[in-house]
């Protein structure tokens, strides 16, 4: 009430025992009447009716039996908290989804849920980093619950304009900061072109007809108004038998790949391998996809709402007639001839390389390529490798990469080596193995591991390295069991040791080469843990009067990407730098970069420890088996150093031969480091990047190169 004892709000809940009720706020923020002379029942929740807000613990929900919603709804204006037009709720009939409407019409859709995430988000990764969770009740009721088990205050916001807006509590800052919105662009806005048509705001105009289809109003089209959609250019053939009894040739599917799946989608236990089958046999089938978490999908009526994503979409299968699939073919009859041809001619290249090199001893001829002659590399046979290995056996398997298995072997000699075996089905491998072979084959230095020859035969492709006995740097600062035996000497003689490595790829070589995925599982260690960078799939070769380059595929491993080439492609010597000092900052705490710290969970590995530095409070941060009064000074300054090596800016970070002159130097007094980049973790699904860079990366720290991230 307000002063003239005006009622302003009122739970519209009545009780014969109010007198003997009693209300509370719970942690959560859910307000609650509670009956407490009948066993504390609950009368009243506040979270059962929200407004336009929705926090962790929160629900929406449908109820499939008796249609009952419980829905966030928008204000009427910024400044008229009553019910405006947009509301967001579930529907769960078939495969439960998320929606804004706007009245009664569909604005915004989130796509499937397949039992991690929503797969029309395209940022949304899984439910361990995003919180979600969409539930069965078993009484009919399937509710979403908001992101739980973060240490900071978030909420989502649905405004008076229908865009429903994540943000949270920055505590240094003291304000809301948002981190994502939907719809973010036209492409987002439900049904923007119309059924049978795809949306993608990087294209002009953003809307096209799916393949087999055309504008249904041309003119309309053309004015950029396409919520006519497009129709089919040439009947099917289930249609035409219907209707006439003549026979031709069967329909087929058109692949579509990165796909919003469209709306409206039913759902089967099919088998991936039978789903194609079975929507052929059914005439009323014009679509289908396949997702492990949902099973086959079909779709029978308009396919509306359909978005080309530029990563982490569905392949949607489009069923269209024979002599479309014909005219597609005759397209791939020209270009598959071309790129065959090219592929065929870079194999023969390369085999005719290697075979100049096959007898041992004597040194290869001449080979222009990349201005650079190729040193003498040997030619292992595929069967000494299997016997080597035990034919491949698990027992010898030492790990597994994106590239492929690396296995343990010993020659008939007793020389032990490490086997690298690109996976077949590994579509990118073959340009990493010849990447690898063009960079390592020209270097060689006592902290690069040693490639020690090759292998191609037939299907067969692989690298012979020496063998490294105690594995990967990860190993040992990880994993439980291996923590505690690296002291601060076989620390510091790592970090050096990499040092020296890239100040040689990047200085020191006859070719200046960027490695691009420097971490922990790419550094080798041999019996006294000398250290030795490896894996140079990724790895470039820069020209001597060259100082950066800019790419579109980026490659690398998330939190050891330097900002600029993680966002704009970019990358020099010091996006290296800023990867050895992310490496830095791992080896002395012994924490990985994205763990989270308990009491600051938002933090990064970076930001934590310049929150630490500014608090002068390093100790902290140091890992506490190498944790030394006599020590801590010299560990301070790696941190420094460390911190020195990820500011966000390539101008304020060192060169390599500049960080080995202040780890080797006595002088304690080192340049003030800026603060770092990306000094908060990731907190949501939702990321923004430059949407021309093709990213390449994985989240498990292996490196690969067919995940795509945006």
């Amino acid at each position: 009430m307000n002063e003239a004892e005006e009622i302003l709000w009122s739970s519209n809940t009545s009780t014969t025992s109010q007198v003997n009720s009693i209300a509370f706020l719970q942690d959560s923020g859910n307000f609650v009447l509670v009956d407490r002379l009948n066993n504390a029942t609950t009368i009243w929740r506040s979270f059962e009716h929200p407004s336009d807000s929705l926090v962790p613990e929160m629900r929406i929900s449908e109820n499939i039996r008796t249609g009952k919603r419980i829905e966030v709804n928008s204000w009427t204006s910024p400044w008229d908290p009553t019910f405006g037009n947009f509301s967001l709720g579930m529907k769960s009939e078939i495969i439960p989804q998320v929606y804004i409407w706007n009245g009664n019409r569909p604005y915004w859709r989130s796509g499937q849920w397949n039992g991690q995430i929503f797969i029309g988000v395209q940022d949304m990764y899984s439910v361990s980093v995003d919180g979600f969770s969409v539930v069965n009740d078993r009484e009919g009721t399937v509710y979403l619950t908001g992101p739980v088990g973060f240490n900071l205050l978030m909420k989502f916001i649905l405004d008076w304009k229908g865009d429903l807006v994540q943000s949270f509590w920055d505590e240094n800052e003291t304000n809301w900061k948002i981190i994502w919105s939907a719809p973010n662009n036209d492409c987002e806005v439900y049904g923007t072109c119309g059924p049978f048509a795809s949306c993608n705001d990087l294209d002009s105009p953003i809307c096209s007809c799916l393949k087999g289809f055309e504008p249904k109003h041309r003119e309309e089209w053309e004015k950029g108004n396409w919520t006519s959609g497009c129709v089919r250019r040439i009947a099917l053939q289930c249609e035409v038998k219907n209707n006439s009894g003549n026979s031709s040739k069967e329909d087929g599917f058109l692949k579509m790949e990165l796909m919003k799946l469209p709306d409206f989608a039913e759902r089967s236990s099919t088998r991936e391998d039978q789903c194609r089958s079975q929507c052929l046999r059914n005439c009323s089938c014009i679509a289908y996809a396949y997702d492990s978490g949902i099973g086959c999908m079909s779709w029978s009526n308009n396919l509306i709402d359909i978005q080309q994503f530029q990563s982490w979409g569905k392949d949607l299968y489009i069923r269209v007639a024979h002599s479309e699939l014909d005219h597609h073919k005759d397209i791939k009859k020209i270009v598959i001839p071309v790129i065959v041809g090219t592929l065929t001619l870079c194999v023969c290249l390369f085999l005719f390389c290697t075979r100049m090199v096959r007898r041992r001893g004597v040194k290869s001829k001449e080979v222009v390529l990349l201005g650079n002659r190729m040193e003498e590399l040997p030619v292992f046979n595929s069967e000494t490798l299997a016997n080597a290995t035990a034919r491949f056996c698990d027992d010898n398997k030492l790990g597994q990469g994106g590239f492929g298995p690396v296995y343990r072997g010993k020659l008939e000699d007793g020389r032990e080596i490490a086997v690298k075996r690109l996976s077949k089905s590994s579509g990118q491998g073959l340009e990493e193995f010849m990447n690898e072979v063009l960079v390592i084959s020209k270097v060689q230095h006592r902290n690069l591991v040693r490639l020690l020859g090759c292998c191609v035969d037939k299907e067969e492709k692989m690298l012979i390295y020496e063998y490294m006995p105690k594995k990967s740097l990860d190993v040992f600062l990880f994993d439980e069991v291996y923590q505690g035996v690296l002291d601060w000497t076989k620390r510091s003689i790592i970090i050096q040791g990499v040092g020296r490595g890239l100040l040689y790829l990047h200085r020191d070589s006859r070719l200046k080469i960027i490695h691009r995925d420097l971490k922990p599982s790419n550094i080798l260690l041999d019996n006294n843990f000398n250290p030795k960078i490896s894996d140079f799939g990724m790895a470039r070769i820069f020209g001597s009067d060259q100082d950066q380059a800019n790419t579109r595929r980026v490659v690398g491993t998330y939190g050891y990407m330097a900002p600029e080439y993680a966002m704009e492609g970019r990358f020099s010597e010091k996006s290296d730098v800023f990867s050895f000092g992310v490496l830095v900052l791992e080896i002395i705490s012994g924490r990985k970069c994205t763990s989270s710290w308990s009491e600051t969970s938002f933090l990064s590995l970076l930001g934590y420890a310049w929150k630490l530095w500014k608090e002068e409070d390093l100790s902290t941060f140091i890992d506490p088996i190498v944790l030394n009064p006599r020590l801590e000074m010299e560990i301070r300054k790696c941190i420094q150093i460390g911190l020195l090596c990820v500011q966000e800016f390539t101008e304020d970070r060192p060169s390599i031969s500049s960080v080995l002159a202040m780890l080797t130097s006595e002088n304690t007094s080192l340049p003030t480091p800026l603060q770092p980049a990306f000094t908060e973790r990731q907190v949501s699904f939702f990321t923004t990047c430059n949407k021309n860079i093709e990213i390449e990366c994985s989240v498990n720290q292996i490196s690969i190169t067919t995940l795509a991230g945006r």
